[in-house]
């Protein structure tokens, strides 16, 4: 954690926002989702885009129209929720389609992400944004970036683990993301996330704190 005190001063933040926006990214496998919700149980507002972008490709969500137009039957799943594994596929394999995709789901969930950031009641907010970094100028979403870490190996066992992807395909998941190096040259803040799980809760609340004092919010 770095010991900047500046009041935040982003390029878009509105009056009604929280006065403090934590961007929150890391690659995948990271654990993004693990430390984001040690800040949700603290009773931290949490807007989490991949949240927001599985509500919109889910059944009857508002991007299916779009995505079916775009890339045909293939893949839509029988229930009407996007076939991810059929889009990854296809989006990993030609960068005009995933381009495609991008440029029909990134409105959206922007639009989405601010109406819940509009709507936070906690002093300051967390935005979950897995690609933050690779869609450039991040202070223009969020106050401070804060990066959860981990070795790129950790990261790939993870994902095998959890998705049971093949090797290769979860390193061509890796290619397309920024590097290590790129999110920490980007990072306010950073969270350690190697290791076992022991003492995450106390660099979380740490980061916690040091938030709300920025927000003006108790620290305690």
């Amino acid at each position: 954690m770095t010991a900047d005190t500046r009041p935040p001063s982003p390029q878009t933040v509105g009056s009604t926002r929280p006065r403090l926006v934590i961007g929150l990214t890391g690659g995948i496998g990271s654990g993004k989702t693990t430390v984001a919700n040690r800040f949700a149980a603290l009773g931290v507002t949490l807007v989490d885009t991949d949240l927001i972008a599985h509500a919109l490709t889910g059944p009857g969500g508002a991007a299916m129209p779009a995505i079916e137009q775009a890339f045909g039957a293939g893949v839509v799943a029988p229930d009407g929720r996007l076939d991810r594994a059929a889009m990854r596929s296809l989006a990993f394999g030609d960068p005009a389609a995933r381009k495609r995709l991008e440029a029909i789901l990134h409105p959206m969930i922007r639009a989405e992400s601010e109406r819940q950031l509009k709507a936070a009641t906690s002093p300051y907010a967390i935005l979950v944004v897995p690609l933050l970094v690779e869609g450039g100028r991040p202070r223009e979403r969020a106050h401070r970036v804060l990066v959860v870490d981990c070795l790129p190996e950790t990261q790939i066992a993870r994902v095998i683990q959890r998705n049971g992807l093949p090797r290769d395909q979860v390193l061509a998941i890796l290619a397309a993301q920024a590097s290590r190096e790129q999110r920490l040259a980007a990072a306010d803040d950073i969270v350690d996330n190697d290791g076992p799980p022991d003492g995450l809760d106390a660099r979380v609340l740490a980061l916690h704190r040091h938030y709300l004092a920025l927000a003006g919010g108790a620290a305690g």
